[in-house]
């Protein structure tokens, strides 16, 4: 599992590096106790203009999500859940700049996710976790597209 992880954050923050980095930038390094605190809580563990990574945990099934901007990179540490794709979201208004949330999703295409698995969902793509046996601990990057 940590081989995995390590690549997959390496590779996402290498991308994100190579286009957005001044030379002499600093690295950054999150020592395992307070990733393994993020974890318990759910948290975002470092935010950029150009990416997020969090330390992402569910225990039950969340609000239906549209990020403008934000493509999510998951990979699933633990538990299982059900997200919904695609479809329109029911109830949606706009929580934030670039953020929309609502009830539930419409339709859509449902993937269940499990230990070890990767998913992509686009900016742009409706998205909800409809259910959960957690507790569900996923790793996300975000990378961030620029405004338009």
């Amino acid at each position: 599992m940590k081989p995995v992880l390590a690549v997959l954050a390496a590779v996402t923050l290498a991308m994100q590096a190579s286009s957005t980095a001044a030379p002499g930038s600093t690295t950054t390094f999150i020592p395992a106790a307070k990733v393994t605190a993020a974890f318990d809580k759910g948290q975002p563990l470092l935010e950029t203009a150009a990416y997020k990574i969090h330390a992402s945990r569910r225990d039950a099934a969340g609000m239906a999500e549209i990020h403008a901007r934000d493509t999510d990179i998951i990979y699933v540490l633990d538990g299982t859940a059900t997200l919904v794709t695609g479809g329109e979201v029911t109830g949606a208004r706009s929580t934030a700049q670039d953020e929309v949330r609502g009830q539930s999703i419409s339709g859509g295409r449902q993937q269940r996710l499990v230990k070890g698995d990767v998913f992509v969902v686009p900016n742009g793509v409706p998205h909800w976790f409809s259910e959960v046996q957690g507790p569900f601990l996923y790793y996300v990057v975000k990378t961030t597209e620029s405004p338009r």
